[in-house]
């Protein structure tokens, strides 16, 4: 008979520590102490619960959970071409592992579950502990710990029966969504998906498939800009709709769910609702936003621009790096471009908007937490500037009469950090440097930066942008050079709506995990949104220290499920109460 965590909650503890046995090796005091705090609302609090047991438990008691959990060479030698066949050499994860054991002093932990669970291929692990030998030690050994937790989340599955298989079907989606890339990086198996391009086009066309054929939604539309819109009527059609949504463009050499786990877990719920032939008493809008990122032309929150009519045709003379302006890249992907002004959306057809996202941080998977409540979005300033001096032979330019732009960058850069590390929920950055033309041999004559400048809020943001451009001013004028800066974002912040905040907390709540309530660093289609209508966010835990804008942002199809629980409670929620 399958175990069920009802049978766990209240069996004798002699019985229930059976269904526990052995699922940290080694170590049965961390099951025995789960036990004693029994009961659980949801296996995924149990899982919560093992892993800060262990986390809060004293090295020496750790330790034991690392070895036994440790990477194997297994067949980790091999044959040489040799004529004596007992002549043999190390394989690559053999030496690997011996170097993480020299280099940290313990031995290396990696789920070879992978986060699918379907494993990791060999090429796949060996990348893996090559690239956390660079780690610090304290840092590994907290992330040796976080890969025993998620190879105890595939046991306990296992042992419950428990599939999450709406999180398998996110974790597919995206997949195959990353198979799409723009040239120059597609060849390197690198994911860039930049506003319009072939790339982009047909990851529209993906979406717009599954939101048809397989999710059971009533329309669906690639609209003026480029979003792609489904809608699920509910049972009263003239009731306001409930929007959600965010971006499926992406960085250069980026992630795979930054946005589009947006995108796909409500499309998951609609799917289920389809499949159940249900209708809520409210409409459902899916938004695939076109662009976010500011990647290929200035603009920034495009696609959700559109929306709060916000879209500036002035962007449309914009050119992107190869000349190509953005209404030229409209026109050749078949976009109207005249009925821009008609997607503007009258805020009052609608409850409000909420968005899943991908964490881009490293809090909730420091706490072994998998998913966060939003409080509010950084406000965020963006500018591209240079500075502009005189380029001058390296070898016959004395040193005092130099006028580098690099120098006064490369000063200005060191000052934004330091303004930046200057009081709490303030992030500045010089994201790029590029000296155009530059030679080994010529002092740069000129030098083009980015300036990214976020606070919780607009005050803060403010008053730093206003000592950075300050400082700017007086650098330039000190070194004899000039300088231009041209602000190419501005995003308000935007506090959660109370209301809104609180749905997706007892959202949370009915799946037995933590509540923890966070800001957000990051910008998001939300904040366009915000100006319209109430808006609120739901943060899902990503590993890898949480890294995002990289190839190695990721999550678990665990996770996703969970996401997918969360808005299906949300859903419930509301339709209880409008």
């Amino acid at each position: 008979m399958t175990p069920t965590l009802e049978y766990l909650n209240h069996a004798p503890l002699a019985e229930a520590a059976k269904l526990l046995e052995g699922l940290y090796a080694d170590s049965p005091w961390v099951a025995q102490q789960a036990l004693n705090a029994r009961p659980y609302a949801s296996l995924a609090h149990l899982k919560h619960a093992l892993a800060r047991l262990v986390a809060s438990a004293e090295r020496n008691a750790q330790l034991p959970l690392v070895h036994a959990a440790a990477v194997s060479p297994g067949n980790a030698v091999r044959p040489t071409p040799s004529s004596s066949p007992s002549a043999y050499r190390p394989s690559p994860l053999s030496l690997l592992i011996t170097a993480y054991q020299d280099r940290f002093g313990f031995p290396p932990v990696l789920a070879a579950c992978g986060p699918r669970g379907l494993g990791l291929s060999q090429v796949d692990i060996n990348a893996t502990l090559q690239r956390r030998l660079d780690n610090h030690p304290e840092f590994e050994w907290a992330e040796c710990l976080r890969n025993v937790h998620r190879m105890v989340d595939m046991e306990l599955n296992r042992r419950f029966d428990t599939e999450p298989a709406q999180g398998n079907e996110v974790w597919d989606w995206s997949e195959r969504l990353a198979i799409h890339s723009d040239p120059g990086y597609a060849e390197r198996g690198e994911l860039t998906v930049t506003y319009l391009t072939d790339a982009h086009r047909a990851v529209a066309q993906r979406l717009s498939h599954w939101m048809r054929a397989d999710c059971g939604f009533d329309e669906v539309e690639i609209d003026a800009v480029g979003n792609v819109v489904g809608i699920y009527h509910g049972s009263d059609r003239n009731a306001p709709r409930l929007l959600t949504g965010s971006h499926y463009d992406t960085v250069r050499n980026g992630g795979k769910y930054d946005g589009r786990l947006g995108i796909l877990v409500p499309m998951a719920c609609v799917r289920q609702l389809h499949a159940q032939g249900r209708r809520l008493p409210f409409g459902f809008e899916v938004v695939g936003f076109a662009e976010e990122e500011g990647q290929r032309y200035k603009a920034v929150f495009l696609g959700s621009g559109a929306l709060t009519g916000q879209f500036d045709m002035g962007w449309l003379e914009q050119k992107d790096a190869d000349g190509i302006t953005m209404r030229e890249a409209m026109v050749h992907a078949g976009l109207c471009i005249d009925d821009i002004g008609k997607l503007q959306r009258d805020a009052s057809r609608y409850l409000g908007f909420v968005e899943v996202h991908i964490e881009q941080g490293p809090v909730l998977n420091e706490i072994d937490v998998p998913l966060g409540i939003v409080t509010s979005i950084n406000g965020s300033l963006r500018y591209v500037g240079e500075i502009v001096g005189t380029a001058s032979h390296a070898g016959t330019t004395p040193m005092d009469r130099r006028r580098d732009a690099a120098t006064a960058a490369a000063e200005l850069a060191l000052y934004v950090e330091k303004r930046g590390s200057s009081q709490p929920h303030l992030v500045a950055t010089v994201g790029m440097l590029e000296v155009p033309n530059g030679s080994i041999n010529v002092v740069p004559g000129r030098c083009k930066f980015s300036l990214d400048i976020r606070a919780t809020t607009n005050a803060v943001r403010d008053a730093c942008a206003a000592d950075v451009r300050a400082e700017l001013a007086q650098i330039c004028q000190r070194r004899g050079l000039q300088f231009k800066l041209e602000e190419t974002m501005c995003a308000a912040a935007a506090p959660s709506a109370p209301a809104w905040q609180q749905r997706w907390e007892k959202a949370v709540e009915t799946l037995g995990v933590p509540l923890y309530r966070m800001p957000s660093g990051a910008g998001h289609d939300a904040m366009k949104l915000h100006e319209i209508m109430p808006q609120a966010m739901l943060f899902v835990r990503g590993e890898n220290a949480g890294i995002s804008h990289n190839p190695l942002e990721s999550t678990t199809s665990d996770d996703m499920q969970l996401a997918v629980e969360a808005f299906s409670a949300l859903l419930d929620q509301l339709a209880a109460t409008v």
